[in-house]
């Protein structure tokens, strides 16, 4: 049976995109079978760190949910060779970029039961192992499906007021429709600070595990979504938390 594991912000620009793409290559590196699906159709972005581009994208998340094609058929293979050689593969349902299909997205709506089907129909199609949904910031009726349906719930935040609140907010919410799974990791927080300390803050504050602490780091600005950053800096301390909070997520 597939694992279903939402990355979720509640504001955006905390590295989510980034966090997916690294902890699905880290995840299939091991031989798995992983799905990723970009359901933050307002704002996509996931499928340029997999090297798509609108010209290779003949299908989309926007035409399943259209009824133009199977959920199948919009799912492109975007396996790294240093992943398929471990064995795993990596399938991803992109969203359009296409700005005529994000306005009719926003004006015109979808339907959240055909999302839900095609989750399903994907897992199976695809025999996948593992499932990670990169989610729209905030809470949406999307977002709410995304929670509802996991079986592990990551929540990225910054070491930020505003984070802080909306992570209550959500946390809220999962508690409420008994997500099996809930844990929290902590992006771009200054390396001068006393990560043990901010670790001990957010469990206490939240009630929560936090199961990775990212800094900012000057090589992930440098490398700006142009591919896995896990792939291209294997000794890294960041591809090093990856690592760790990826044995959360296998567990």
């Amino acid at each position: 049976m597939t694992k279903i594991i939402s990355i979720h912000s509640f504001r955006g620009g905390t590295g989510k995109s980034n966090l997916t793409a690294n902890l699905s290559a880290v995840v299939a590196a091991q031989g798995h079978r992983v799905g990723i699906i970009d359901t933050d159709i307002q704002s996509p972005g996931i499928h340029v760190i997999f090297g798509l581009d609108e010209g290779t994208m003949a299908r989309s998340l926007n035409d399943y949910l259209w009824g133009r094609c199977t959920i199948g058929e919009a799912a492109y293979d975007v396996t790294p060779d240093a992943v398929s050689k471990g064995g795993g593969t990596i399938h991803l349902i992109p969203s359009s970029i296409k700005a005529g299909e994000i306005a009719r997205i926003l004006n015109e709506g979808y339907s959240v039961t055909m999302l839900n089907d095609g989750v399903r129909h994907l897992c199976q199609g695809l025999n996948l192992d593992y499932l990670f949904i990169d989610t729209h910031p905030g809470l949406n009726k999307e977002t709410l499906l995304s929670i509802a349906i996991s079986d592990n719930l990551i929540i990225i935040l910054r070491p930020d007021r505003q984070d802080f609140q909306g992570t209550a907010v959500t946390l809220q919410v999962a508690r409420k429709l008994d997500t099996a799974k809930i844990s929290l990791v902590i992006n771009k927080v200054l390396p001068s600070h006393d990560f043990k300390s901010i670790e001990e803050q957010i469990e206490q504050k939240f009630r929560a595990p936090v199961i990775g602490i990212f800094p900012l780091n000057e090589e992930m600005v440098q490398l700006s979504s142009g591919g896995i950053f896990c792939l291209e800096y294997s000794n890294h301390s960041y591809t090093h938390e990856v690592q760790k909070v990826a044995q959360q997520v296998l567990k």
